[in-house]
């Protein structure tokens, strides 16, 4: 290693950035550091409005919303950019995508068939590349960093809805300007106080109490968006099951009289597998997603800059491995959803 001076530079500026990341972020706070660290924002599990007032009636647009806005423009415009490039001989581009759709076409017919694997590859393909991408989007600069500032007093408000207060435990942000919308930006990990201290000190001259309600926040990281994606793969699922089986021939499998209780009691097991197959897909992907974004904020919070940096990585491959997972479960479902029980025996 003295020998190469190379690798004894990348060793040296490697450490020196590791200390400089231990003693900016809030393990160095502790000791007059916290020079690169921000304070914790505000986690929520519900999905929270940009605005303070309802847009239309009781309608609030959320930050996921936007989010999953972002990513249908992001799609559309790739997906123009490429059917505009289209040619005989295909670029890099245009090669991946190929590549891509070939891969996951030859997939979905070697589980249902080519007839049915070419029936159910749009949706299969539709919701894998929609989820990658709402992964992916959500690890950018600006998500969760940026947004509307939530007044100390309208914090007070919604808690007190919710019970009694302690203003002595709950902390809010300190923010300069007095504008409605905020930042998170490195150094101001010490720009937070409680309520209790909000109401002796004050804010300071120019500045504003709060707590950041984010512009943008992974769209997969609401329930509600992955609960949709769910009802719309298993309604497309029974849709096929019943275009392939016919009325009776799908719903005989779960209201079967034929067999007697025990045919009837297998009915009601099929049925109640159904409703756990959508809870499934709703609670893996928002699982998985939601702790993945509460993991970068701890990391980002705790030793910033390189400490986000492998979890950065690993966000990555877990936003494709969740996608995957996803759209071949729905594949395996619709392909076995098609097939009739008595198929199946024969």
């Amino acid at each position: 290693m003295l020998r190469n001076p190379k690798i004894l530079l990348v060793l040296i500026v490697s450490v020196a950035v590791f200390i400089v990341a231990l003693a900016g972020g809030a393990l160095g706070n502790a000791f007059s550091g916290g020079f690169l660290g921000a304070p914790l924002p505000a986690i929520s599990l519900p999905a929270e409005s940009v605005t303070s007032e309802p847009v239309v009636g009781g309608f609030h647009i959320t930050n996921t919303m936007i989010a999953t806005w972002l990513a249908i423009i992001v799609l559309l415009a790739f997906t123009l950019m490429v059917r505009r490039k289209l040619s005989e001989v295909p670029g890099r581009l245009q090669g991946m995508i190929e590549l891509v759709m070939e891969f996951f076409l030859g997939l979905t017919e070697s589980v249902a068939g080519p007839e049915r694997g070419a029936r159910f590859f749009p949706l299969v393909m539709t919701i894998f590349i929609f989820i990658v991408t709402a992964n992916w989007m959500g690890i950018l600069p600006g998500f969760g960093t940026i947004g509307r500032i939530e007044s100390a007093e309208e914090v007070v408000h919604h808690l007190e809805n919710d019970g009694e207060v302690d203003k002595t435990q709950v902390k809010v942000n300190i923010f300069d300007g007095d504008g409605g919308v905020g930042i998170l930006s490195f150094g101001s990990i010490d720009d937070e106080l409680t309520l209790a201290e909000l109401e002796e000190q004050g804010a300071g001259e120019g500045r504003q109490a709060g707590i950041l309600i984010p512009f943008l926040r992974s769209a997969n990281t609401d329930i509600n968006m992955t609960l949709a994606i769910a009802l719309v793969a298993m309604f497309m699922v029974h849709m096929w099951a019943l275009r392939a089986l016919g009325v009776f021939g799908h719903l005989g499998k779960f209201i079967n009289f034929k067999g007697g209780p025990i045919g009837l009691f297998v009915g009601v097991l099929e049925a109640i597998s159904e409703v756990a197959k959508i809870i499934s897909f709703t609670f893996r992907l928002f699982g998985n997603m939601f702790a993945g974004e509460v993991l970068l904020v701890a990391m980002a919070f705790l030793l910033p800059i390189i400490g986000i940096i492998p979890f950065l990585g690993l966000e990555l491959f877990v936003g494709v491995i969740q996608a995957f997972i996803f759209a071949m479960l729905i594949l395996v479902f619709a392909a076995s959803a098609t097939v009739s029980h008595q198929a199946e025996g024969h």
